[in-house]
């Protein structure tokens, strides 16, 4: 069997949409929530742990189905009947904590047509359950920031304990385009990361990779704490940088982790550019 912290498949018994997991940046169960159960995703990151060579059997977002499946799961979690289940039989017991409800799964949750509607009834649960302490996470590659519909959604999660997780992998365009292989320019990334942490604090998650054996240089990561500085410049709010690396194994054979000492050396860039606050998850 994974690990528990490396084993985050997107289906959990009879469920196609929301599935737990147990988190290591959460610190305790994370229920997520596939909005992408296509698999189609607007990244293609060298490191995503989906494997896109197939098709999902389920293609569409029932969002009804979606609702009661977070219903029954959050009713596990809270009974404790959730820690019967062969998979969270070992979970410890500082670990056996709902931390969050999180947006995530096989591809960016935001190009979900309705993702404003559908945070909204998740936060309608959440309130109606009252887990005021329970946070709503999105889990984003920040490209449909500029969106109205998108906005919408992020003043929900802000409403209702929300956090923002927001991917930041490189510094320069050369290197974004190696790793995110995406036509989105990197430049309406930064620009629409900056625009939302002036409106709200945001959490930067940066994966960091070693690929085809090679570690990002040190100019890459002196330009990626540039663009922090320069988002704090602007008057961006950064909550917290998660820094880490691969934990699953990832769609490309060239994609290995790097050590925890050298996720070391790039938060410490950081912390020396810049005042924030680091937390690294080898």
């Amino acid at each position: 069997m994974l690990p528990l912290h490396a084993d985050h498949a997107r289906t959990w018994r009879e469920s196609r949409f929301v599935y737990p997991v147990l988190s290591r940046r959460s610190g305790g169960l994370s229920v997520g929530i596939n909005l992408n159960p296509d698999k189609v995703c607007n990244f293609g990151c060298v490191y995503c742990q989906v494997d896109r060579r197939s098709e999902s059997e389920t293609q569409f977002v029932a969002t009804e189905q979606l609702l009661a499946e977070l219903e029954s799961t959050l009713e596990l979690i809270e009974s404790g009947a959730v820690y019967a289940d062969e998979k969270f039989r070992q979970v410890p017991a500082e670990l056996r904590r709902l931390n969050d409800i999180a947006f995530s799964g096989d591809g960016e949750p935001t190009t979900f047509r309705n993702f404003d509607l559908i945070a909204t009834e998740v936060a309608g649960i959440k309130r109606r359950r009252r887990l005021d302490d329970v946070k709503l996470v999105l889990i984003t590659n920040a490209s449909m920031f500029h969106r109205p519909g998108c906005l919408r959604a992020l003043r929900v999660l802000a409403e209702n304990n929300g956090e923002i997780w927001a991917k930041l992998d490189a510094g320069t365009e050369g290197y974004f385009r190696q790793v995110e292989r995406t036509v989105i320019p990197f430049q309406q990334i930064l620009d629409n990361i900056t625009n939302v942490a002036c409106e709200w604090p945001l959490v930067i998650q940066s994966l960091f990779l070693r690929l085809n054996g090679q570690p990002p240089s040190p100019e890459e990561v002196a330009a990626y704490a540039g663009r922090l500085d320069a988002i704090l410049s602007a008057g961006g709010r950064l909550a917290l940088v998660q820094i880490y690396t691969v934990a699953r194994r990832p769609a490309e054979a060239a994609v290995t982790a790097l050590t925890a000492a050298e996720l070391e050396q790039i938060a410490a860039v950081v912390r020396e550019r810049t005042s924030l606050k680091v937390a690294v998850f080898p």
